[in-house]
């Protein structure tokens, strides 16, 4: 698959650049595994010099060894000596950077703590000294979240402060996966697309995965994700245990209920009969996986609280993958594939909401986007957009089909809520019903399978 995308990020990167020709830039890229942030480094610098470092879990000698290798190379210099550690690599290379302006790439920047952890406390000691002189536009990118939250942001760490800049590597908008899809299966459908958007979530290693094997369809994709063998059978394994440590076995349990409904912290605790507190926490603040909710407008105290897990692929895997590993254990992926394919269009209803509110927040157009729901569950709303600057609110009710759609309903309900935000009674009311043919051309509309 071609490179998508990425344009202001790569934009960024080069305006990072011109600034380290003047002093060094230190940058931090982030992001979760997959998404694409080394593929984004290397396309970015493959035509000015650069030099892209890899940490692999060795001894700190061995590593060396293999970066000086790498160093002579690509940079033309002599072997480095018999430097063993990394600081005299790295002190060498900000020399370098003086006379020679030139990019470092190092990547799972978090996992020299499996290496020598002290190498954080020598890294800032010499761009401390040197940053003013040298002109080293210096990039780490990591994917271990936790670990990546606390070399940079715990007033503790050796780092903390020292990076100038940072990005955050989001998934591929929705316009993007059109694109993906369009330059490659032209004939697709609204439920080819949302397939798409459900299983991958704009993650570019999946979207890659599927465009590579021609599951372009919704029941391509099924058959690919559930088959035996399939690179993301364990992918929520992968990802999530080397971030949850020795706990990791509650934490999956705690997503799993959440991705099959369960989205209050009392239903939670009550189903596994202990406190999830510090778990919860955990999740949403360090390990960034889950995202707590509420009604929108509701006041700050409000304890209508619902979490969500963020990322649409592990959604999926803990519903699915997750729940159902017994029938991968016993190898009846067919029943698996069965299962994913009778609940789909219910599951995927959600991540149609989700869809409109993604394409919403990539407009620019709303300072608030959420949805409503009340503690009695009397009624709820499933999308509310409020533009303060042209003084409009817009409210949408969002079902896979389109004949269960309920404007008069719709609008009943939005004005039961407006009437408890008398704020809003002035602007301007809008009312949509949106369905899945929503999200494609009216050309796609013959069921591919």
């Amino acid at each position: 698959m071609r490179f998508y995308n990425r344009e202001k990020e790569i934009a960024e990167l080069y305006r990072i650049q011109e600034q380290s020709l003047e002093r060094g830039q230190f940058t931090i890229v982030t992001g979760r595994r997959r998404i694409g942030k080394t593929q984004l480094l290397v396309e970015a610098f493959k035509n000015t010099p650069s030099l892209y470092l890899f940490v692999s879990r060795k001894e700190e000698a061995l590593l060396c060894k293999d970066f000086q290798k790498q160093i002579a190379s690509e940079l033309n210099v002599p072997l480095l000596g018999d430097a063993t550690t990394f600081i005299a690599l790295f002190e060498f290379l900000v020399a370098f950077s003086k006379q020679n302006p030139i990019t470092i790439i190092i990547d799972e920047f978090q996992d020299f703590y499996h290496v020598n952890s002290s190498i954080y406390s020598d890294i800032q000691r010499v761009w401390d000294l040197n940053k003013e002189k040298c002109k080293l536009n210096f990039i780490v990118s990591g994917s271990v979240i936790s670990l990546m939250h606390k070399i940079f942001e715990d007033k503790k760490e050796p780092l903390f402060g020292r990076a100038n800049h940072r990005l955050f590597i989001k998934p591929f908008e929705t316009a993007v996966l059109k694109e993906i899809l369009s330059d490659y299966y032209p004939n697709y459908t609204a439920d080819d697309l949302l397939a798409l958007y459900t299983f991958s979530g704009g993650v570019a290693k999946y979207v890659e995965l599927f465009i590579e094997n021609k599951a372009f369809t919704k029941n391509k994709i099924i058959d690919y994700i559930t088959k035996e063998n399939s690179l993301l059978i364990y992918e929520g394994k992968s990802i999530l245990i080397e971030e949850f440590g020795k706990d990791y076995s509650t934490y999956f349990s705690i997503l799993s209920l959440i991705a099959s409904g369960h989205t209050t912290r009392s239903d939670i605790e009550q189903i596994l009969n202990k406190e999830i507190s510090g778990y919860i926490t955990r999740l949403e603040r360090d390990f960034q996986v889950i995202t707590k909710i509420k009604p929108i407008l509701s006041k700050s105290e409000t304890k209508n609280i619902k979490y969500i897990i963020q990322d649409n692929f592990l959604m999926f895997w803990f519903r699915f993958i997750f729940k159902y590993q017994y029938l991968i254990e016993t190898g009846s992926n067919d029943q698996l594939k069965d299962i994913v394919a009778r609940d789909y269009n219910t599951f995927s209803g959600l991540t149609l909401e989700k869809y409109f509110v993604t394409r919403a927040l990539e407009t620019k157009k709303y300072a608030r986007i959420g949805k409503y729901w009340d503690k009695k569950g009397t009624f709820d709303i499933d999308f509310i957009a409020i533009n303060d600057v042209e003084k409009t609110i817009e409210f949408a009710e969002i079902k896979r089909n389109a004949n269960k759609i309920d404007i008069e309903k719709l609008t009943f309900n939005a004005y039961q809520y407006i009437n408890n935000h008398q704020e809003l009674i002035p602007y301007k009311k809008l009312f949509h019903g949106w369905s899945l043919e929503e999200i494609a051309p009216s050309r796609h509309a013959a069921e591919t399978q």
